[in-house]
């Protein structure tokens, strides 16, 4: 049986490999793993985003916590960040989040905080998955007034906003943004918090019904939000994913500027004001070249890591860095929050637009981004991991890498949260390597389907 938790905590089409049985266990395993050592009777916060397997999972979890012993706070719909920033304020013993971040609505997700609202390591995962494997071996079910209850507050968006603006209080009075919501979790609190700063926002994707959560909207669709920021003249364009705890944006031209990008630009005006922690930044594998040598360039030490922003997380705490993040947005601002947070990135990001004076189209000169060619092949969740087994994949990777041999890289890994394998070209010629990656893929999808 292949691991139950990804990258990303557990995700799967809802009702169907995510189930709300699976749910129910994922409560009674979390909430006992993550409270066994606890003399109290233990509390766990679980928040959504918006998609309509939200409600569904959500109480299902929750009835398994309950059965256990644990009381919940259900906050409802929120950002991921804001769980983890409430989960550590209020000091309970572990935090829920019920979301499949930026994927398709038939798609969901459970993933967990611990009490100080870092993602759980996977020693910690595996024990909550050995637990339901075992069918709740040795844990005995309380009765009576042993069993949790559920205590819901309507307050959390408001507390993750003022904490939000108290991290980074900057003055937007006068600046135009047009803000992508991508029917999710951002679609009152990014809206909301830019207001209160004196932003003019103009809105788009901010209506979620509960099906519509990131479709042809948000960080992985811009198209949209390039022209309409263009059209309204608009200072800057933010886009967030489901769960808004990414973000990327969009210069004053209609251009992108993404996760590599808003770090450069952010880490290095942190470092000439003496606040970037050990001159460091942490990025992944996946960050552009360019990324790299913008920071040898600004005297900033780069710290590299696999995909996946816990383990840029883990590193930045390893080393006590305070930025570090992902090409896809997923930034994490360590003094602030203790994983990827779109506002947070959002706001400080604005607040170099505003203290330097200078259009993103400028600031984003900082690092020049290398054309890189990124191509998905689709193959079987339970093979992607093997892909090297195939001798005709693994020939045609090594001669790849020697045809682009100090003249750039060739980085191949499968997806922790999709039926994917990813092929990224890095090179100077975009058409050589787009056709160099796609012929690679297709390869990759022929042999494995």
């Amino acid at each position: 049986m292949a691991r139950l938790f990804g990258t990303d905590g557990v995700r799967g089409v809802a009702n169907d490999e995510l189930t709300p049985l699976l749910a129910m266990q994922l409560g009674q395993a979390g909430a006992y793993v993550l409270s066994k050592e606890n003399e109290h009777k233990p509390t766990i916060m679980v928040g959504c985003d918006t998609r309509i397997s939200g409600d569904m999972l959500a109480n299902a979890l929750m009835a398994g916590a309950c059965s256990v012993g644990a009381n919940v706070v259900y906050v409802g719909v929120v950002p991921t960040p804001a769980v983890a920033y409430l989960t550590r304020k209020y000091k309970v013993d572990a935090g829920v989040v019920i979301s499949a971040s930026h994927n398709p609505v038939e798609f969901n997700g459970i993933k967990f905080f611990d009490g100080n609202g870092y993602k759980l390591p996977d020693s910690l995962e595996d024990e909550i998955e050995e637990l339901i494997k075992s069918g709740m071996k040795d844990v005995k079910f309380p009765v009576g007034s042993g069993i949790g209850k559920i205590k819901y507050r309507t307050d959390a968006k408001e507390e993750y906003i003022n904490h939000s603006i108290r991290a980074v209080n900057v003055d937007l009075k006068g600046m135009k943004i047009v803000v992508d919501c991508a029917e999710g979790a951002a679609y009152y609190t990014s809206v909301e918090a830019l207001k209160e700063l004196g932003a003019e926002v103009v809105a788009i994707h901010n209506n979620p019904d509960g099906t519509n959560i990131n479709a042809n909207c948000g960080s992985t669709h811009m198209e949209e939000l390039m022209a309409r920021v263009v059209y309204e003249k608009a200072k800057v364009g933010l886009a967030f994913d489901g769960d808004a705890d990414r973000l990327l944006a969009v210069d004053e031209n209609g251009e992108l500027v993404d996760g590599d990008q808003i770090m450069a630009i952010v880490g290095n005006y942190l470092k000439q004001q003496g606040k970037l922690k050990n001159d460091t930044i942490v990025a992944t594998v996946m960050s552009n070249l360019g990324f790299f040598l913008m920071a040898e360039k600004n005297r900033i030490h780069m710290e590299q890591t696999k995909v996946g922003d816990r383990y840029v997380l883990e590193r930045m705490k390893e080393i006590d860095a305070s930025l570090g993040g992902e090409q896809s947005g997923h930034v994490i601002f360590l003094d602030g929050n203790t994983t990827g947070d779109g506002l947070l990135s959002a706001l400080h990001l604005l607040q170099v637009i505003v203290e330097t004076g200078k259009p993103l189209s400028e600031l984003k000169k900082v690092m020049e981004v290398l054309p890189q060619a990124l191509i998905n092949a689709r193959v079987p969740n339970h093979k992607k991991e093997k892909y090297m087994e195939y001798p005709e994949i693994a020939e045609a990777i090594k001669n790849l890498e020697q045809q682009f041999a100090g003249e750039g890289r060739v980085l191949i890994r499968p997806s922790g949260t999709e039926p994917l394998v990813r092929v990224m070209i890095e090179g100077k010629d975009q058409k050589l390597i787009e056709n160099e990656a796609r012929k690679l893929a297709e390869l990759i999808q022929n042999c494995m389907l």
